[in-house]
């Protein structure tokens, strides 16, 4: 899995603005917290690029809780640590955090984009 790193609120802007070409994926967690890791190292292991048609970012909360901050307001999405955010069109279509952070929730929310449109 090729994470592209979020740090600041330029880079969460460009995010943004990709997101009108392609969807894209924030993952959201703590460096500090055993759970988040097992959380992340299960998506890396399942995730298959070429079957999601998405760019994944990550952000570390410990060293970037501002962007945190932003992204919670930008999105209207409460906070939570690790969590997902599918962003599209500059609008955040899915969130899940623990256990809802997987690559099954991410295609099923894709799939239904697609049937959407």
């Amino acid at each position: 899995m090729d994470w592209k790193e979020l740090h600041t609120s330029v880079d969460l802007e460009n995010i943004t603005k990709e997101s009108f070409n392609q969807p894209v994926l924030i993952f959201k967690h703590s460096t500090r917290c055993s759970i988040s890791s097992m959380i992340r190292s299960r998506l890396e292991s399942s995730w298959d690029q070429d079957a999601l048609d998405i760019e994944p970012y990550s952000l570390d909360l410990i060293s970037f809780r501002g962007v945190s901050n932003e992204i919670e307001k930008q999105f209207q999405v409460r906070h939570q640590s690790p969590q997902i955010l599918l962003i599209h069109e500059g609008i955040c279509i899915f969130h899940g955090s623990h256990l809802g952070v997987n690559h099954g929730a991410i295609r099923k929310a894709l799939h239904q984009l697609v049937i959407a449109k």
